[in-house]
């Protein structure tokens, strides 16, 4: 069957119609809602990294387009810039469907109205529209003199063929910026937690004292020799005063920290050291005098990693501390780098990961972070997404007593933090690109770091449970433990996150 010429003319007009209409309203909704486009398109896997070019770029190429549609002239022009823009499209839906990490929500026009794989057959219909079309003129009234068959097999080939390279070159320079030269743009995958138990604990003054597979082991600001012990399932198994050979030092900073089958009892302001079993929570004095220390974290049965003060300085400074008879004290100086005072500037988190058998050290008020080893040697230094690399601080000295203090309150980039095995779990306190101010008032951003890659996965949100903001979190395993007001809540960790962790670890399958 042969169509007229007239026929193939209405036939072309219509479908340069349907692509008008569809430009005009697709452009139109993200240019009348442009925030939320932006947004949208920062949390897409593919363009994340190019998100202020494409916002700007593709409404006004479909404006473009529309155009050129409307100009007799420029039909021919217009129908193969659509066909490009709508491969370009097939291809980006076509990717985040099979190759990216997750799929993001929906980013503006009819994709709002259209599930993703809905909308690749929306989309490959209109390729096909604008391929029937381009055929239809180029043997109707408006002959493609220029063109003949083998040109325009050729012409569709190119096109083709760079419209979809455009989106795998972007796809592949957005992973990589995203993961390893990040500028605050957060990925949000769908539901990389769940949560699965709440405990009313009845107090606010719990803390995390340790924790393995089975156990969650719990201190308390008010009781400081009290240890509760919770199933991974949040049921309350134990509660017990621990019981210390010497109580007779000047307590003023207890705090305790587990590491099934041993746990420790430290006070860096006595200085004193104890330890004991988690089978009957019995402690001996382990070590007395010596360093000062803020913060302590164990290592092993007889190795506790400290912040402490350089008795020359006055610095902060990193160091291990062995309770074994006769065990030495090992300062570091080299591994915090000041930028101002050299106490608050590197204030901050310290961790120790027993999967990689590694200190880390987080920064509270800039995005960086260092690795060292049992030996306190370097391993590496790494920065977070966040973009501050100088602590912002107010710092007063006061003559009369001699100190250094803020004067006004300082501006935190790392809130809180956790590790296990090879990942860094970041609660963040500055907002990326592109994201949503209701989110920071309803919830806690955490970011998840491969320390062994070094690069950034991704980011998930805790939100507030009953109106109570995240205080503090703990991570073991497939389990988030987050201490809330007087709640605790645990949450799985999906296989997003979990299939990150190295292999080269074995896990405590048992308190003993």
């Amino acid at each position: 069957m042969t169509l007229s010429s007239r026929t193939k003319y209405y036939i072309t007009e219509t479908i340069c119609l349907l692509y008008i209409l569809l430009f005009i309203y697709a452009s139109a909704s993200k240019l009348m809602d442009f925030q939320h486009f932006r947004i949208q398109l920062g949390q897409s896997p593919l363009l994340s990294a190019f998100t202020e070019q494409v916002a700007v770029i593709v409404p006004v190429t479909e404006i473009l387009i529309c155009v050129l549609l409307l100009i007799p002239k420029y039909k021919p022009a217009g129908l193969f810039a659509a066909y490009g823009l709508m491969v370009m499209f097939t291809a980006y839906i076509f990717i985040i469907l099979n190759y990216t990490s997750f799929v993001p929500c929906s980013c503006g026009g009819v994709l709002e109205k259209l599930g993703w794989q809905s909308h690749l057959i929306f989309n490959l219909f209109f390729v096909f529209l604008a391929v029937f079309g381009i055929i239809l003129h180029g043997g109707g009234t408006h002959k493609f003199h220029f063109i003949n068959k083998k040109k325009l097999t050729a012409l569709f080939s190119a096109l083709t063929i760079s419209s979809i390279s455009i989106v795998v070159v972007m796809f592949l320079f957005s992973e990589n910026i995203i993961h390893y030269h990040n500028r605050l743009t957060r990925r949000f995958p769908h539901t990389p937690i769940t949560r699965t138990g709440v405990n009313d604990l009845k107090l606010n003054s719990y803390y995390f004292a340790g924790a393995d597979n089975l156990h969650v082991y719990l201190g308390n600001s008010t009781a400081p020799l009290s240890i509760t012990v919770l199933s991974s399932r949040l049921v309350q198994l134990e509660k017990s005063m621990i019981d210390l050979d010497n109580k007779e030092l000047p307590f003023r900073g207890v705090k305790i920290s587990v590491r099934p089958p041993y746990f420790f009892v430290t006070d860096g302001t006595v200085p004193c050291i104890f330890r004991g079993k988690v089978r009957d929570w019995k402690a001996e004095l382990a070590r007395q005098k010596g360093e000062y220390f803020t913060t302590a974290a164990a290592i092993d049965s007889v190795r506790i990693a400290v912040l402490s003060n350089s008795s020359k300085t006055g610095d902060n400074v990193l160091g291990i501390i062995e309770t074994a008879e006769q065990g030495r004290t090992i300062l570091n100086p080299d591994i915090l780098q000041k930028q101002t005072d050299g106490v608050f500037d590197t204030d901050g988190h310290l961790l120790y990961s027993e999967g990689m058998e590694k200190i880390i050290y987080l920064y509270a008020y800039r995005n960086q972070f260092t690795i060292a080893d049992r030996s306190l040697k370097i391993i590496s230094r790494g920065t977070t997404i966040d973009t501050i690399a100088t602590a912002k601080l107010s710092i007063a000295r006061d003559v009369k007593h001699g100190q250094r203090e803020l004067s006004k309150p300082p501006l935190f980039v790392n809130k809180n933090s956790a590790v296990y095995k090879n990942l860094l779990f970041v609660n963040s306190a500055i907002p990326g690109l592109y994201e949503n101010s209701r989110m920071w008032k309803e919830a806690s951003i955490i970011d998840v770091y491969d320390l062994a890659a070094k690069s950034y996965l991704l980011s998930f949100c805790i939100y507030h449970y009953e109106g109570m903001k995240m205080k503090k979190f703990a991570v073991q395993n497939d389990q988030l433990y987050v201490l809330a007001g007087n709640y605790i809540i645990s949450y799985k960790i999906d296989s997003k996150i979990t299939s990150k962790y190295i292999k080269n670890d074995t896990d405590n399958l048992l308190a003993k």
